[in-house]
C-alpha cells in the first residue's frame, strides 16, 4: 500500500522541492509514497481569500484563523481519516527517530503548515492535531519543517534505501550518535584509518564502533546519555582506543 502524505499549506509550490530528488524522489516516481498539497486559501470564504486576522489582545503580526484552518483540516481528515494529523510548530514536542519510525510504519501523515505569528489556539482544542517541532528555533513557516519530517519518514519505507540494514546503526536509532566512518585512502594528510577497522575482526570492530558511539554522544549530546541505558555501562571488551593517535 502506498504511504500517503498530505500537506496543508499556503505555498503548495514548495513541494515536492527536495523531496523530488534522490531516494525520496525516486520513491515518489515509483509510487512507493504519494504527496498531495492542499491550498489553505481555498477554504477562505471572502473575496480576498483571507486566512489571517489581527491577534486578540493586540500585538505584532497576524494570526491564522481557526474557522478557515478547520475547514482545511476537515478536508484532510475526510480524505485520510487513518493518517495522523500533525502541525509543524516550535511549541510542539520534539521530532524523534522513534516518532519517525512510528509514522513510517503507518498509512501516511497529514501535515498542517503555519505562517505568520501562529494559529488560533481554539483550532487545537477542537481538532485532533498533534504539534511537532524539529528544533528550538524559528522558521518562516512550517513548510521547511514538513519537508524535514517527510524526508525522515520516506527513507524508512520498504525498498527506499538500497539495503534494509542501512539505517539500523544510524544516529538516534539506538539512542546514540552514530560511530565515525572512514574510507580510502588509508592515509590522508597524515591521518590514518584506525587499525581496528582494517583488522578483519568483526567482534573487535563492532566493539570499537559501540565505544566510539558512546564516547561521541557523551561529548556532543550528553542529553541523550540519560535516555540510553547502555551508554552508562563500561565499553565492550576490546573497544578501547588502541589507535588513539591515528584517527585524529
Amino acid at each position: 500500500m502506498t504511504w500517503a502524505a498530505t500537506v496543508l499549506t499556503l505555498y503548495p509550490d514548495m513541494f515536492p522541492g527536495p523531496l523530488g530528488h534522490s531516494l525520496a524522489g525516486r520513491a515518489l516516481q515509483e509510487g512507493t509514497w504519494s504527496l498531495e498539497t492542499v491550498q489553505i486559501r481555498d477554504f477562505a470564504t471572502d473575496r480576498h481569500r483571507s486566512v489571517d486576522d489581527t491577534p486578540a489582545g493586540g500585538g505584532a503580526g497576524m494570526v491564522m484563523r481557526a474557522d478557515v484552518l478547520a475547514r482545511a483540516v476537515d478536508h484532510a481528515l475526510e480524505r485520510a481519516p487513518a493518517a495522523p494529523l500533525l502541525v509543524m510548530s516550535p511549541r510542539g514536542a520534539p521530532l524523534t527517530q522513534a516518532l519517525v519510525r512510528d509514522l513510517a510504519a503507518g498509512p501516511g501523515v497529514s501535515i498542517l503548515c503555519g505562517r505568520f505569528e501562529g494559529m488560533d489556539e481554539r483550532l487545537f482544542e477542537a481538532r485532533p492535531i498533534v504539534p511537532v517541532s524539529i528544533g528550538d528555533y524559528i522558521l518562516s513557516g512550517g513548510e521547511t519543517a514538513a519537508i524535514v519530517l517527510l524526508d525522515a519518514c520516506v527513507r524508512l519505507l520498504p525498498g527506499v534505501m538500497g539495503q534494509p540494514s542501512s539505517g539500523e546503526e544510524e544516529s538516534f536509532e539506538t539512542g546514540l550518535l552514530e560511530y565515525p566512518h572512514y574510507t580510502r585512502p588509508y592515509e590522508w594528510e597524515g591521518r590514518r584509518i584506525p587499525e581496528v577497522l582494517r583488522s578483519g575482526d568483526h567482534a573487535k570492530i563492532a566493539a570499537w564502533r559501540k565505544a566510539r558511539a558512546i564516547e561521541d554522544t557523551r561529548l556532543r549530546r550528553p542529553d541523550l546519555i540519560a535516555r540510553h541505558g547502555d551508554a552508562r555501562r563500561p565499553p565492550p571488551s576490546g573497544a578501547r582506543r588502541e589507535d588513539e593517535g591515528e584517527d585524529r
